[in-house]
């Protein structure tokens, strides 16, 4: 999928490239990225588990310095300050939180899975809370929904006390409702300009002349119709030509569809079903919470960018540049997706192991 995710990123941004002087710009820094991505994930799956226990509260600390960091100096692209530029590759730190808030729950409720006190439960959730805070103002309320929706999904699957549970809950109802009465009394918004345009999603197409959302989301409805079911053919699209600003970001669907059309779109959907499916029943032979934890958070984690990237592009609700698994282009999720990914091979890997020691022991019983 990475790989075929590759050559419709070179596809897609052949036009746009072509601008920069360097035809293959976009394709050759995410070669680079897939090939740091590929030596990364050969080192996360050859890790132990247990040894992420000693470093999951230091990676939390660091996203949220990080955080802090572009807040105050980070760079602003597509009008969203998210990256700190490192020279070859912008670091995003709002895309590692997702990465890091799954392992620190996996590390924290493993470890905490026999306490009833609420705030021992509910502490990771206070933590998620402080990333989706800080991604929310940068805006970028795409990442911040996901961290929000990896959390509370992880929090609510995970077996705890369900009195600590319903507690924490009508508390977060509370605050919600204090909050809402707030907003109502002063008529402030916690939303911007920007983010209330992007709301009105609706017929996308009646508004396609004023831009904005309306503009990409109808072009996007273009490609997809120029495609049809078995597409124009491969690097003939004509939305490419700049009528989908950075096709090979989020609507990298679109261009898909355009030149290969609906037959492989569906093909590409049921990729993904078999991938999460995998996952998730990795997750269920887990012989540890640690472990289900971080393949369910990683199921949660890429069924949300999958979800909210495609109902996007069809204009079922409102863009909020949030890439496209294996697909899109972009470094910091391609490696946060490696990542997760490599976990997940690990945590099989140990299944396996756990597994086969425990058919040894009964082995040796039964001689």
């Amino acid at each position: 999928m990475f790989i075929f995710g590759l050559f419709m990123i070179f596809s897609a941004s052949s036009v746009e490239a072509s601008l920069t002087g360097v035809p293959y710009y976009y394709f050759i820094r995410q070669s680079v990225i897939l090939i740091i991505c590929a030596v990364i994930s050969i080192v996360v799956t050859n890790i132990p588990l247990k040894i992420y226990k000693r470093f999951a509260f230091i990676f939390t600390l660091i996203i949220i310095a990080s955080l802090v960091i572009v807040y105050l100096y980070g760079a602003i692209i597509n009008r969203a300050k998210s990256w700190i530029p490192l020279g070859f590759f912008n670091y995003q730190p709002s895309e590692f939180a997702k990465t890091v808030i799954i392992l620190y729950m996996a590390v924290y409720y493993n470890k905490n899975k026999d306490s009833d006190k609420p705030i021992v439960v509910f502490f990771p959730v206070i933590i998620a809370a402080i990333m989706v805070a800080l991604t929310f103002i940068q805006p970028d309320f795409g990442t911040a929904f996901i961290i929000a929706g990896i959390t509370g999904i992880l929090f609510l699957s995970i077996p705890i006390s369900k009195q600590s549970k319903q507690s924490i809950i009508k508390l977060g109802a509370l605050i919600g409702v204090i909050v809402l009465m707030f907003l109502l009394a002063t008529g402030k918004s916690l939303l911007s300009k920007g983010q209330l345009d992007r709301l009105d999603y609706r017929r996308p197409c009646a508004k396609y002349l004023s831009g904005g959302s309306g503009y990409q989301v109808c072009n996007g409805f273009i490609a997809i119709n120029n495609g049809g079911l078995w597409g124009v053919g491969l690097g003939n699209s004509t939305q490419k030509y700049l009528y989908l600003p950075e096709a090979h970001t989020d609507f990298i669907m679109a261009i898909i569809l355009e030149e290969l059309g609906l037959i492989i779109g569906v093909f590409i959907i049921i990729i993904y079903a078999v991938i999460l499916m995998s996952i998730i029943r990795i997750a269920h032979h887990s012989y540890n919470l640690m472990g289900s934890v971080i393949a369910y958070g990683t199921a949660i984690y890429i069924f949300l960018h999958i979800v909210i990237n495609l109902t996007g592009l069809l204009g079922l609700l409102p863009l909020t540049g949030v890439p496209l698994p294996f697909l899109s282009y972009g470094g910091s999720y391609a490696l946060n997706l490696s990542i997760l990914l490599a976990l997940v091979q690990r945590v099989e890997i140990e299944n396996k192991k756990k597994k086969q020691e425990r058919l040894l022991k009964e082995g040796k019983r039964a001689y």
